[in-house]
């Protein structure tokens, strides 16, 4: 019966699941921050210098507040 797929699919469906939630708590104990950014391209690398050198934390967004008066 159609029913007997249903603890296959619950194993297949759990075993494909632990890794996404897996990698949020690893990132989060490992880095400190749950969310990973990618700097693959020149453009994000970029971004990911300019956050750290304006705010100090390349995770936490700031506004033009967070930019120094000269």
């Amino acid at each position: 019966m159609w029913f007997e797929v249903i603890p296959s699919f619950a194993i297949i469906t759990v075993a494909l699941a632990i890794p996404s939630y897996a990698t949020y708590h690893i990132h989060k104990l490992w880095i400190g921050n749950a969310y990973r950014r990618n700097t693959d391209q020149p453009w994000e690398r970029f971004a990911y210098r300019r956050d750290m050198r304006i705010n100090g934390n390349v995770y936490k967004g700031q506004g033009l507040e967070s930019i120094p008066d000269e």
